[in-house]
């Protein structure tokens, strides 16, 4: 796709725009004006320049298209055409949802189709906050938000000022669904200042939205009609007085809620009770900037911007869908009220258990919290009695495999942010034992997926393991041995799937054999999702010394690692499949897909952890760029961001479910965290760069740290830790026993 003009500039644009509209005395933010939200994948339209709030369920934004992987999160930054501006968002993933209630404004004489073109120098966006000028319709455009109102400002150049609303649109995979994807529609206007409505909506999930729109001014004419005779919701076009003036100003706000009409309604009264655009914007910013401001860095300017956009990306979602008063729709499609006061949705679990709810267990451990008895909640309302495996707004959508909320549960209670264990294991149990869920009856008779029953037959059976494990953890803690140990017995069911004969994991059939003619660089038909056997066999990070021995032992572990980075992967093994691209490799190790994520860590275990140090910043630095395609990967929910933001601190936790992280090699010279029990902790490495990327040594509160790993409590006891760089390996540090990471076992040899 070839770009327009301006994308050279983006990084300037979206950097110097930000840093002019938010650095005066009503918008003191510091960190703010290093996000740049249109850092993302251009290529697949995963970027994100929406206005809203931390984990907000609202996303106002900009929408150039609709259909099809391109469209996902409705934006593509190589458009110059603008559909409208819808008021929800999926950002980052990898299939199309949302773009709920498209609003585009125009004055006079508006274009058929009331596309028109836009001015991209125009484009601003940081989190909270975006504006354009539309060239053909003859308006400014500037939308914000709080966490459950969106909030548009336009202001028009010509006489005649409309308003477009298209209640059919949202952002599908073809133009069929399109034309289906609203099931019912009920839109009223009880009066001229107000729209109400009621949708059934589906495509990914299928789902009810309530909402209320508010004008400021009175609409003096109101035109209705449906596109096509199959659409259930109208397209309205409302006019507006303007007294003989040319230009003119019309303010918006719409709440949403899952609940109804009157839920929407006490949103919008609790949460934005007036018209001062302004304010809204200052508030939703300072939201932002309380996040950001809890990590300091010193860097280039590209590094701040890769390392706050991280952070931004980071607490777009999961997104609270309860309304104010704590009532929200579940997945049962029965109305609830949370104990809590917050329910959270949109969980990419496949992505975000790896780093993303690790991360926010160190730094907004109170959130993790509250996702976690989210989880809960939603599994004991499942007719099914099962944790969330990929939700959006309250319901269960089914896709990837494992069943990783247990991993988030787990993670949660070993690092101290969730205290009720028993619940959490009934939960768990409950989801494991689902015998019609992908290949669980299987699994648990014969120890493996066969997969002449599932086409994800081997690497649903690692992910099981590894989730097995985090529920015998949880067990122990429980003080549950029967329950430990049954589930002890399945963390180890990752072993029958591994072939001694070629080193890699390896698809069996019921009948126990082997699959034949497998090819461990091929991604598909081989009984993996989204990965080849050659990056999956890594996955077992909770027995990665049992790992080892099944690939050949230590020297044999190596080189495999050492060729995974090294390779050249043919372009046939990923040419046809959009959640590979070349882009998102370094050799044949898949940076963009998030099941290689622990893999550069696992040198920790072996006779060469210098060679992690080697391989962070190389990854670091081709996929986590200030450009318009900066990310490696669809960023999914935070995963990808996560990575980067544990990477460059040097820490990474591979195994979550232990209170451990393994050490890599720090990024910046000087990086402050605040931790969330009012410590601070320094990490310090004077003149590492590009040469000096290699620890000679680390001292912790000035005591010598040569372990491997730093665990959760060490992290949380704040303090100073000194690294010492050097631009040569240390081959002689962390190389005992005692120094080595987590493993269920210390080998099966």
């Amino acid at each position: 796709m070839k770009r327009n003009s301006f994308s050279f500039l983006l990084p300037l644009i979206g950097l110097v725009v930000v840093i002019f509209s938010c650095k005066n005395e009503d918008d003191p933010f510091e960190y703010l004006q290093y996000v740049n939200p249109f850092i993302g994948t251009a290529y697949t339209g995963h970027t994100f320049p929406n206005a809203t709030c931390p984990f907000g369920m609202v996303q106002p934004g900009p929408q150039t298209g609709n259909f099809a992987w391109e469209y996902c999160s409705g934006y593509n930054y190589e458009d110059s055409l603008m559909w409208g501006f819808s008021q929800t968002r999926l950002n980052g993933t990898g299939i199309p949802d949302s773009g709920d209630i498209l609003m585009m404004p125009f004055a006079g004489q508006c274009r058929e189709n009331y596309k028109s073109f836009f001015d991209k120098k125009t484009e601003v966006a940081y989190p909270g906050y975006y504006a354009v000028d539309l060239v053909d319709n003859q308006v400014k455009v500037e939308l914000t938000c709080t966490p459950h109102v969106a909030m548009h400002r336009y202001l028009f150049n010509e006489e005649n000022p409309g308003l477009y609303i298209d209640f059919q649109s949202g952002c599908v995979s073809s133009e069929q669904q399109y034309d289906n994807r609203v099931i019912y529609a009920d839109i009223k206007t009880p009066d001229h200042y107000t729209i109400t409505g009621e949708m059934q909506v589906r495509h990914w999930v299928e789902r009810r939205l309530f909402f209320v729109i508010k004008f400021d001014k009175p609409f003096i004419s109101e035109e209705r009609k449906l596109v096509k005779e199959s659409h259930r919701a109208p397209s309205c076009v409302y006019r507006f007085e303007t007294n003989g003036k040319k230009q003119s100003q019309l303010l918006v706000k719409v709440g949403i809620s899952t609940v109804s009409i009157e839920g929407a309604e006490e949103n919008l009264r609790s949460e934005l009770d007036h018209w001062n655009f302004d304010q809204v914007k200052l508030e939703a910013g300072k939201k932002w900037e309380n996040y950001l401001s809890r990590v300091q860095i010193k860097g280039t300017t590209d590094q701040k911007v890769s390392f706050y956009t991280s952070m931004y990306h980071l607490m777009i979602q999961p997104n609270n869908i309860a309304d104010v008063d704590g009532q929200y729709r579940n997945s049962e499609d029965s109305v609830s009220i949370s104990p809590f006061g917050k329910y959270y949705s949109t969980f990419s679990l496949w992505d975000t258990y790896r780093a993303e709810h690790p991360f926010l267990n160190l730094v907004k451990p109170e959130h993790n919290a509250d996702m976690v008895k989210s989880m809960i909640k939603h599994e004991q309302q499942s007719v099914h009695g099962m944790l969330p495996i990929w939700s959006m707004m309250g319901n269960e959508n089914w896709c990837m495999s494992g069943y990783h909320a247990v991993s988030v549960l787990a993670d949660a209670i070993a690092k101290g942010t969730f205290s009720n264990i028993d619940e959490a294991l009934s939960a768990m149990i409950s989801t494991s034992t689902v015998p019609y869920y992908e290949g669980i009856a299987d699994y648990m008779k014969l120890g493996y997926i066969p997969l002449d029953k599932s086409g994800t037959a081997a690497s649903s059976t690692l992910e099981y393991a590894y989730d097995d494990w985090t529920i015998y953890k949880t067990a122990l803690k429980a003080g549950n041995k029967e329950v430990a140990e049954t589930y002890l017995k399945r963390a180890l069911n990752y072993r029958n799937i591994y072939d001694a004969n070629i080193g890699f994991a390896r698809p069996r059939i019921s009948d126990g054999t082997f699959k034949k003619e497998f090819d461990i660089l091929q991604t598909f038909g081989e009984g993996f999702i989204e990965g080849n056997s050659w990056n999956f066999s890594f996955h077992v990070p909770h027995d990665v010394f049992g790992m080892i021995d099944l690939m050949g032992g230590e020297k044999s572990f190596v080189e495999k690692l050492d060729k995974l980075f090294s390779m050249h992967l043919p372009e046939e093994y990923y040419e046809h499949n959009e959640d590979i691209t070349k882009e998102c490799l370094v050799g044949g190790y898949v940076h963009g897909n998030e099941p290689s994520h622990h893999i550069p860590y696992l040198y920790a275990w072996t006779s060469q952890p210098w060679k992690t140090q080697y391989w962070i910043p190389e990854i670091l630095n081709k996929m986590y760029r200030n450009d318009i395609n900066g990310l490696g990967g669809n960023d999914d929910c935070g995963q990808m961001s996560a990575w980067y933001l544990f990477s460059v601190m040097g820490f990474y936790p591979v195994c979550p479910g232990t209170d451990q992280y393994v050490l890599g090699t720090p990024y910046f010279p000087y990086l402050k965290l605040k931790l969330p029990n009012g410590k601070t902790l320094e990490i310090k490495a004077p003149g590492v760069n590009e040469q000096k990327r290699y620890v000679h040594s680390l001292k912790i509160n000035g005591e010598t740290h040569s372990k491997m790993y730093v665990t959760h409590e060490e992290i949380l006891k704040g303090g100073i830790w000194e690294f010492q760089m050097s631009s040569s390996p240390n081959k002689r540090r962390g190389l005992k026993t005692e120094d080595k990471p987590y493993s269920l076992t210390k080998g099966i040899n």
